[in-house]
């Protein structure tokens, strides 16, 4: 990329993500390494995620880098200036009122104007849009620059969304009554999707689990793959190895389909990379946590964190509390201000008694350093998809409580196919909780998922190598990218 020299030669990547945690997090990992490979970027978030990023990181924390800005566009939504993700039935059916179209659009030609009369920065050459903003390839057309779709998903997460509405087209769904949450209806195998062998109903996105013809959020999922052929490319978080019969099928459907995972290996071979100092979180995070897990031994500490949308009922909280209590194990539990719906979180004295001398509760933490760290040896998780790839990046098995989209998807992979989860109910029950904690951290069926994640992070290490399949697909799409723009 050295021979790009004069800034207004640089192909120039407009980043536009979801706007909640995990969607800016991946596509901000996605930014750094273009940004590496010499595109100016321009990284645009909500006004409302623009302010919690100035809260939690600090008021310089969005000035960026040379070649790297920050800008920011309303949501359409009613203000609100708490520190919480937004309600995403009501942000997806704003996106869908096309609320973001108009600014969108105004920054865009805002940019263009500002490289012809400044010729400081490039003009746009391509828009890089996170999956679910429906409405970016419009937007592409009309400035005449191509939409690349990023989905910071699995691609077992997006074909489940891809083939949602065909579960729709053929009757499946929307469930014919409250019954069928209940009476197995969702064990039915699912025999007919290429490379997505063996799934039952149940391991699509939780959207699918209702009886409203008109839900939002089953409505929205099923439509985010809808016109992706017009995209100039379709980018997955995730690496050959991992899903290999999956993405061939995606790719027979999407041939311009790049598998570029884990991002945060990527990153890290990078060598003096000034773009660490561009931090990802919308909370700020407690790192007095790091020094706690310092005074415990090897593999001895569970690490609990149910992601930056999941919320618990009180007695789930209580649950899952006390079942921590008597697993006798070393956690270290990240409760958010707003995981408890409706009301703050509150565990019972005993609970405290219990776990004094071996359990650490924080309201937010450096996720990826914490997996990383050598007592930790098992993840309870909501099964997102950047937790599960943290985790197997950093050889950590896991137990899987599904919560929200295609979580279930995830779990499932994970619990069966990759063999480095265990599964939790929804309905939790502490003694559940509790066996299950044990036989992770101490248990034969514990070491042998330790043994896979293991497995797992070398392939992650060999994908994420100058010559692994990631790497490529990486420089495919630069250069696919770069080409366009040079056409």
């Amino acid at each position: 990329m050295g021979s790009i020299t004069a800034a207004n030669k640089k192909p120039h990547a407009v980043f536009i993500p979801y706007p909640t945690q995990s969607h800016i997090k991946a596509l901000l990992k996605l930014s750094k390494l273009l940004h590496h490979r010499g595109f100016h970027i321009t990284f645009v978030n909500t006004d409302f995620n623009h302010r919690r990023f100035l809260k939690s990181q600090g008021p310089n924390s969005l000035d960026g880098l040379p070649g790297f800005r920050f800008e920011a566009i309303p949501d359409g939504l009613p203000l609100s200036e708490e520190d919480a993700t937004q309600d995403i039935t009501l942000l997806c059916q704003y996106i869908r009122k096309r609320s973001m179209v108009a600014p969108f659009l105004e920054l865009l030609t805002k940019l263009n104007h500002k490289a012809t009369t400044s010729n400081i920065d490039p003009p746009v050459t391509c828009i890089v849009s996170d999956g679910l903003m429906l409405y970016t390839t419009e937007v592409s057309e009309k400035i005449g620059v191509p939409d690349l779709k990023f989905f910071p998903f699995s691609a077992c997460g997006f074909m489940g969304f891809r083939h949602s509405r065909t579960l729709m087209e053929k009757g499946i769904i929307p469930l014919k009554d409250e019954a069928c949450l209940t009476n197995g209806f969702l064990d039915t195998v699912i025999d007919w999707i290429p490379g997505f062998e063996g799934i039952r109903l149940k391991d699509f996105s939780s959207f699918i689990r209702t009886t409203n013809p008109n839900e939002t959020l089953l409505d929205y999922s099923s439509t985010t793959t809808v016109g992706l052929e017009k995209a100039s490319a379709l980018i997955l978080h995730t690496f050959d190895a991992l899903e290999s019969h999956v993405l061939k099928a995606v790719s027979s459907m999407y041939p311009h389909t790049y598998a570029i995972g884990p991002l945060q290996l990527l990153l890290d071979r990078i060598p003096e990379n000034s773009s660490k100092q561009v931090g990802y979180s919308l909370w700020k995070e407690d790192t007095e946590c790091l020094k706690w897990l310092d005074t415990k031994p090897p593999n001895s500490v569970l690490y609990v964190n149910f992601g930056s949308i999941a919320v618990t009922t009180p007695k789930q909280l209580v649950e899952f509390g006390m079942g921590l209590a008597n697993s006798k194990q070393n956690f270290l539990w990240i409760i958010r201000p707003d995981l408890v719906a409706g009301e703050s979180a509150i565990l019972p004295a005993e609970f405290a008694a219990e776990t004094k001398e071996r359990g650490k509760i924080a309201s937010w933490c450096p996720q990826e350093q914490v997996l990383n760290h050598p007592s930790v040896g098992g993840f309870l998780t909501h099964c997102g998809w950047n937790s599960i790839v943290e985790s197997l990046s950093a050889g950590v098995p896991m137990l899987c409580w599904p919560f929200f989209a295609e979580q279930q998807t995830n779990c499932r992979y994970s619990c069966v196919e990759w063999e480095v989860g265990m599964e939790i109910d929804n309905d939790v029950k502490r003694d559940e909780v509790e066996k299950l904690v044990r036989e992770l951290m101490e248990g034969d069926k514990g070491k042998k998922m330790k043994s896979k994640a293991m497995e797992w992070k070398k392939l992650v290490e060999h994908a994420t190598s100058p010559n692994g399949s990631s790497s490529i697909n990486l420089d495919r799409l630069v250069n696919q990218v770069l080409s366009k723009n040079q056409n």
